[in-house]
């Protein structure tokens, strides 16, 4: 370019100048005010998204309330339990972590395995536990080695105990590890499909009720989590705690049981297959609720082998089925006192009627035998229940009916459920006409009130509701 004179050279050199400087100038503004967007403006936020990347919010497990007998006798409480956990995220090497583990705490194939696919099937920021119920001297040794552990947590925690082993396992029940539909009903937890899982359930090693009171209480034994709020460095390890909001501890729980009577109950039925219940005739109280054989919910606590668990499933005296609130039986002569007032209140009989038995009853072409071959003679009502005489409640029974019986029955607690706070409570059966017809779809037979009448046939009673049926006789 050829400038006509000096000054139209010094001219457009100026003009440039003021352009650059202007731009310059038109930069830097606009560098400066978005360093005091950032700076001022949004600096609520970025300290925010700075302390989440800074510290962490860890859930604290909530202790779990205990179960106690009448006296204060614990039948569930809570101990310290040595665990290892893992972060998969933070480790560099699941494989080499889980090698170097072994070396300490012993894990065998099959456990690295597990551990394995349990970190493939859920979020990798989600801890998962390695080991649990560790003595102290292994515990000691992670806690030395984890500087060479990436992702490794030694965790101090609480897990459920019961010191009195089998004796209560029905009544109290026992605690394991959320199942997906643990999760699905959990309070909480509404939509298990959209992931609003209550984080709690999530925490390793957590568990819930299962059975017994553990079950049907949850909500009152759980407690609330609280939250530990502490500072980790670039590798997740922990600096230091900045915070802390203890959760808080579930309810207590105080059963009417009498750990003694339990325990006397318990050792009467021995390894029979059997069921006691033991009540205050006036307060109702359960005194004591056995069903044999049992099990040690401590196996379920800290979870129970596949070989042991099928042990317990294959025995054909059913330890795990709790006899006294779920099993349903025949009541036999206990259902004859129900007979009885029923007769008396229908006035088919009185106190000094004698009924005559020969050993047997003949109705139509069937035979209804005594359990007295040669048969008890003429009889009375008092000394028919002393004697339990079959062939005088198959004469009164027919004369009052099956629906009478039915009705005495059902206020006297038979036939129902109670609404227990645990397990699936079998409601027995008390039969009737209507009853009949509508579930079998045929009319009721003159002999069917017969054998009804000596608690047999299609009368069936749950060992806990025969002590209710005689604590309201007994309590007048």
């Amino acid at each position: 370019m050829v400038f006509d004179s000096e000054n139209e050279r010094y001219q457009r050199f100026s003009r440039r100048t003021l352009m650059l400087g202007g731009f310059q100038a038109l930069l830097m503004t606009g560098l400066l005010g978005r360093l005091y967007y950032l700076g001022v403006v949004q600096a609520d936020q970025y300290k925010t998204l700075s302390d989440n990347n800074r510290l962490s919010l860890r859930l604290i497990p909530p202790v779990r309330g205990k179960i106690l007998d009448r006296h204060g006798n614990e039948l569930a409480i809570n101990r310290k339990d040595f665990r290892v956990h893992l972060i998969p995220e933070l480790a560099k090497d699941v494989n080499r972590t889980l090698a170097s583990l072994s070396n300490i705490i012993g894990l065998s194939v099959e456990d690295i395995e597990e551990i394995l696919e349990r970190i493939n099937t859920q979020p990798k920021f989600v801890p998962i536990t390695i080991a649990e119920n560790l003595d102290w001297q292994t515990f000691s040794r992670v806690n030395v080695e984890i500087p060479n552990l990436p992702g490794v947590q030694p965790v101090e925690a609480e897990t459920r105990f019961y010191p009195e082993a089998e004796l209560a396992s029905h009544l109290v029940g026992y605690v394991a590890a959320p199942t997906i539909n643990d999760l699905r009903d959990d309070p909480g937890t509404p939509d298990i499909v959209e992931r609003r899982t209550n984080p709690v359930l999530l925490l390793p090693g957590f568990k819930i009720g299962k059975e017994g009171f553990e079950l049907g209480l949850e909500g009152n034994l759980r407690g609330t989590a609280g939250t530990n709020t502490v500072e980790v460095n670039a590798f997740g390890r922990v600096v230091r705690e900045v915070d802390q909001i203890e959760g808080q501890e579930g309810d207590p729980l105080t059963l009417t049981i009498d750990l003694d009577l339990q325990r006397y109950a318990a050792q009467r039925l021995g390894d029979e297959s059997a069921a006691a219940v033991i009540m205050d005739i006036y307060t109702g109280d359960v005194l004591a609720a056995v069903s044999t054989p049992s099990f040690n919910p401590n196996d379920f606590s800290t979870g129970i082998s596949q070989k042991k668990l099928d042990g317990l499933n294959s025995n054909l005296k059913k330890p795990l089925f709790n006899k006294f609130l779920q099993g349903q039986y025949p009541p036999g002569s206990t259902f004859k006192m129900i007979v009885a007032i029923a007769a008396l209140e229908e006035g088919v009989i009185d106190d000094v009627e004698k009924i005559r038995c020969t050993g047997k009853t003949v109705l139509g072409d069937s035979t209804f035998h005594c359990w007295k071959k040669e048969g008890h003679g003429r009889m009375a009502l008092v000394n028919s229940i002393a004697q339990s005489c079959d062939v005088f409640f198959y004469e009164i029974a027919g004369r009052v009916g099956i629906d009478k019986m039915a009705e005495v029955a059902r206020r006297f607690g038979l036939g129902q459920e109670y609404g227990i706070e645990f397990g699936n409570e079998a409601g027995g059966l008390i039969p009737t006409r209507d009853w009949k017809f509508a579930t079998i779809g045929t009319r009721w037979q003159k002999g069917e009130t017969l054998i009804s009448g000596i608690g047999q046939g299609f009368v069936l009673a749950t060992p806990l509701q025969l002590a209710v049926m005689t604590a309201r006789i007994a309590n007048g």
